[in-house]
């Protein structure tokens, strides 16, 4: 059974969750709001406190994960702060995850209000990726269309855990 870790693990991210679960895979959902842990749970999946701005605290949250869903589309911030959750963040997760046991990423490259910004994030997956030889899936579905949002999510976990490096 491959585990899956969910990086921002909310509706979406737990409907994923109830998903993988039916298809016996193993999840594990972030969220970097402690009242946040409960509905996690409730959908199946390990609950793991940790936030995307702070890196580290989700460094334990690789451990034993075959694909990282990263589902942070549609969060919210500052621009300043958008911007380095899809850049600088973004690349130094990606650095992290080279030295764990993930094997197959997927980023939500739809879905904020600044689509300029995940084209950046999806421009840091893709080259990550390919020059790591790591398959990875640009989740591009709409995310208000949430039937085809699931099926395109669990489609993109599918494909990465086949290793089969899909990109669009």
């Amino acid at each position: 059974m491959a585990r899956c870790l969910i990086i921002g693990c909310g509706c979406r991210g737990r409907a994923l969750t109830r998903e993988l679960r039916a298809r016996g895979q193993a999840v594990r959902g972030t969220t970097r709001d402690r009242s946040g842990l409960e509905l996690i749970e409730r959908a199946g999946a390990e609950p793991f406190l940790g936030d995307p701005d702070r890196v580290a605290t989700l460094a334990p949250a690789l451990a034993q994960v075959s694909v990282a869903c990263v589902l942070l589309g549609s969060a919210t911030g500052s621009p300043e702060q958008l911007a380095a959750l899809h850049g600088t963040r973004l690349e130094m997760l990606l650095a992290r995850m080279l030295d764990t046991t993930v094997r197959g990423i997927v980023y939500e490259a739809a879905g904020g209000p600044d689509p300029t910004l995940l084209r950046g994030g999806a421009d840091r997956v893709r080259a990550v990726c390919e020059r790591s030889r790591i398959p990875y899936r640009l989740l591009s579905a709409d995310p208000t269309d949430h039937p085809a949002w699931l099926e395109a999510a669990g489609a993109a976990v599918d494909a990465a855990l086949a290793g089969h490096a899909i990109s669009t």
